[in-house]
């Protein structure tokens, strides 16, 4: 089991001396929508972390659309095409789709159109994927983020229904607290599942809180869950946390 934070790559280095095993950056950071020469700095930055960028989130910025009357497919197949190449070239092999308000239905507009939509968007990313031997895991939002996968049953069910290799869903102990969501579904969707996250009450730092972590680490250990685990959270104090925190989630593993 690996254990990561999701994080800007200005703090690999702080990272990497507190003890992780990767970084979580976002894709958005990549600036897919930039030229060649723009990423080429970027793209150094990324390269000289000492800790291995292993996945990615935050896929879409907010205002590309991909459900409702103003889809612009060309600026999205544009962006995937862009955005998962460079993905590739940092080294990181999944991407998270979130994206709660790239893909959240409009007022009014039919649930079934919406979910053509995103099914056509999943076919598109996961072609693009498959290209460069990267995984989209789809994280189920809470209801105050997305109205549209919620659960992890619900990403599962988009996993079997478009069945591509290329296709996960991913478990975020936070979401699932909001969402009041069975913990048992860990263990129950455990061969679809191939990322999590977690935080703690309020969303702040694992460890701060009152979140089930030994219930929540039991059925991992149940699962026989061996992947990463990522910390995505809000931080009082980034530095002073991050450390409390990888020795907290450490302890809860321990027997895993």
């Amino acid at each position: 089991m690996k254990f990561g934070c999701c994080a800007a790559i200005d703090k690999a280095e702080v990272l990497y001396k507190a003890g992780y095993d990767f970084i979580e950056c976002t894709v958005v950071s990549l600036m897919p929508e930039e030229s060649e020469g723009v990423f080429k700095n970027i793209l150094k930055q990324y390269k000289d972390s000492p800790i291995p960028i292993e996945a990615c989130n935050i896929l879409l910025p907010s205002d590309l659309k991909i459900v409702g009357e103003n889809v612009n497919n060309q600026r999205v197949e544009s962006y995937l095409s862009t955005a998962l190449e460079r993905v590739h070239r940092i080294g990181a092999d999944t991407i998270v789709f979130g994206s709660g308000g790239a893909r959240s239905l409009p007022e009014g507009f039919p649930i079934e159109k919406g979910e053509e939509q995103i099914a056509a968007f999943l076919s598109k990313a996961t072609d693009i994927a498959e290209q460069f031997n990267l995984t989209i895991v789809i994280e189920p939002l809470n209801k105050k983020e997305s109205n549209v996968i919620n659960s992890v049953p619900e990403a599962v069910e988009w996993t079997k229904k478009l069945n591509r290799k290329s296709l996960k869903a991913l478990a975020d102990f936070y979401h699932m607290e909001e969402e009041n969501e069975p913990l048992t579904n860990l263990y129950e969707h455990k061969d679809f599942i191939s990322h999590i996250h977690v935080a703690d009450s309020n969303r702040f730092s694992p460890g701060t809180g009152t979140y089930p972590y030994s219930e929540f680490a039991s059925y991992i250990q149940k699962a026989n869950y061996d992947g990463r685990i990522s910390i995505e959270c809000n931080w009082r104090n980034f530095e002073e946390e991050i450390g409390h925190s990888l020795d907290y989630l450490k302890q809860q593993f321990s027997s895993l």
